[in-house]
């Protein structure tokens, strides 16, 4: 197994243990099973090359209806959250509301289009305390920033009844769970680099 694989191996058990088996997305589990979603591994830690990709990584969603999402995976260069958390700041201003030209537009924006999620190892909350159980909602294998269709969420929201509610349910969840069942079941996610 090459380490893109296992990496992709690992944040799709990650996906399925962690995040549809306690129901942390309510809409993960469709696009899991219809495997719509598409996981773009790259080892880039410039800031800009990485704005280059997201943007690659939009344009590869506007060319692909059938491809429901992306999570851009980021094994090396984003240990430290505050620098994934400027990168995500990066592509919220360089990549979503930025103004580019392209299909004959001028002015074209993904603003309204695609939203970004982001995930970490060490995610933490501004309100919360780095031992808070509650970070656990947002941490993953690796560091990640999930690229979702505006419209396909606004239209799985509307299904859904009482949508504000989900974070303060899954904050209540994973409180309930205690930092050292959350953190043992992301650890678990990791697929044995060694394998062939």
């Amino acid at each position: 197994m090459s380490t893109e694989q296992t990496i992709i191996a690992t944040t799709k058990k990650w996906l399925e243990t962690v995040i549809v088996k306690y129901n942390f997305c309510p809409f993960a589990r469709k696009e899991l099973e219809n495997e719509t979603i598409r996981y773009s591994v790259s080892e880039l830690s410039s800031f800009d090359d990485l704005v280059e990709l997201a943007l690659s990584e939009c344009r590869y969603l506007d060319e692909h209806p059938q491809t429901a999402t992306t999570l851009m995976i980021l094994p090396l260069g984003f240990d430290n959250f505050d620098r994934y958390l400027d990168l995500v700041d990066l592509f919220q201003s360089q990549v979503i509301e930025a103004a580019f030209e392209g299909n004959g537009l001028e002015n074209k924006s993904y603003e309204g289009i695609y939203q970004l999620a982001s995930f970490h190892p060490n995610y933490c909350f501004a309100d919360s305390g780095k031992d808070d159980a509650a970070n656990y909602t947002n941490r993953a294998p690796y560091a990640m920033v999930h690229f979702l269709r505006e419209d396909d969420l606004t239209e799985a929201l509307a299904d859904y009844p009482n949508p504000e509610s989900i974070p303060d349910k899954n904050i209540a969840l994973a409180r309930r769970k205690g930092s050292k069942k959350m953190a043992q079941l992301l650890s678990e996610c990791h697929i044995n680099k060694n394998l062939s």
